[in-house]
């Protein structure tokens, strides 16, 4: 059975949700035309048990080589296994003791979740789940991952990045070593990945690049940029003109969306509130899993007596946004919402 749709209408983050629910065995395909890119992830028993993207293919070796976990000579000595002994590669690494099984399906675990992570971050674009057996599959290790665990840190680094937002606000930014601003020595208290990202800075390289070329996460090297930042190290500059016109085209719809968030606000405090309710319907529909459009929503319709709209336009971002610092403030609102409507069809039946 196929289960496809856009994500305009169906999130990623609700794709994956229901397909764990519902533990369903098969192959989902995620593709963008505005990124140019594709994503596959493999389901068994609603668990991940694989994922790759094509923007940035993956395969054991150059995960491992990435890490700096296996050299040229186990990479020889494990292809020397013979083919027909139906072993992968990451069975034959491992029975030439280049690493150990433990360690291997840490760094797969690690790269599949980094590709998750990459598409629950796909606003736009469209899906489409084959249910069907994935045991002949050809995958390098015996992974299964909670899908519920994917959800749960990826709404944690959500919640996390828009922390350092102020600082990092995206892997397009460029970092570059901020001038020293008197002679005293100053010395640097990093640790040894820190130094790395440290060392890859040149002004030239954007977050995205430093982190393909260390082989690390790429939120890794976000937080470690913010701190670096934070301590007056590092300053963040932005590049003059995006090399990649998919990506420049999500950039355009997101300071759309932004723009029209604070006309709408400005509308609200010059209590012009039906106007604001009329712009903010647009956006919604323009990008509608943008979890702030929904909230400045809510407020606006209740200006204008629109509670159905409201407490709709509030449930809606709890469900975008469920790690957000505004999650409490919209449950009391919608809890004092329905305590206003309750008092009110009382009224109205007395």
């Amino acid at each position: 059975m196929a289960i496809e749709g856009p994500l305009r209408e169906l999130g990623i983050h609700d794709v994956f949700q229901l397909l764990d629910l519902s533990r369903k065995t098969g192959a989902l395909r995620v593709t963008s035309d505005l990124r140019d890119d594709e994503g596959h992830v493999l389901f068994d028993g609603g668990r991940v048990i694989h994922a790759s993207i094509k923007s940035n293919p993956t395969s054991i070796e150059r995960i491992l080589r990435q890490a700096g976990r296996i050299s040229d000579e186990e990479i020889a000595a494990a292809k020397a296994i013979a083919d027909d002994s139906g072993l992968g590669l990451g069975d034959r690494l491992v029975l030439a003791r280049a690493i150990t099984q433990r360690e291997l399906e840490r760094q797969l675990k690690q790269a599949i979740e980094n590709v998750i992570f990459e598409l629950m971050s796909w606003r736009e674009g469209f899906f489409s789940f084959e249910e069907g057996s994935v045991s002949s599959a050809s995958v390098d290790a015996r992974i299964r991952i909670s899908t519920e665990s994917l959800l749960m840190e990826g709404a944690r680094r959500i919640d996390e990045w828009s922390r350092i937002a102020d600082k990092v606000p995206s892997l397009g930014v460029i970092a570059m070593l901020a001038p020293v601003m008197d002679d005293r020595a100053s010395v640097l208290d990093l640790l040894p990945h820190e130094w790395e990202v440290l060392m890859m800075i040149d002004g030239g390289r954007d977050l995205r690049a430093i982190a393909a070329a260390l082989g690390a996460g790429e939120f890794e090297v976000a937080k470690i940029v913010y701190g670096l930042v934070t301590t007056g190290v590092v300053e963040i500059g932005v590049p003059e003109r995006p090399t990649n016109p998919s990506i420049a085209a999500i950039t355009r719809a997101e300071d759309s969306t932004r723009t029209r968030l604070e006309e709408a606000r400005q509308l609200t405090r010059s209590s012009r509130y039906q106007e604001a309710v009329e712009l903010l319907r647009r956006a919604v529909r323009e990008d509608p899993l943008t979890p702030e459009v929904h909230l400045e929503l809510g407020f606006a319709a209740v200006r204008v007596g629109d509670f159905a709209n409201a407490r709709a336009s509030w449930e809606h971002f709890l469900r975008l946004a469920p790690a957000s610092s505004q999650v409490s403030r919209v449950r009391e609102a919608i809890e004092a919402l329905g305590r206003l409507l309750h008092v009110t069809e009382a009224h109205a039946n007395g």
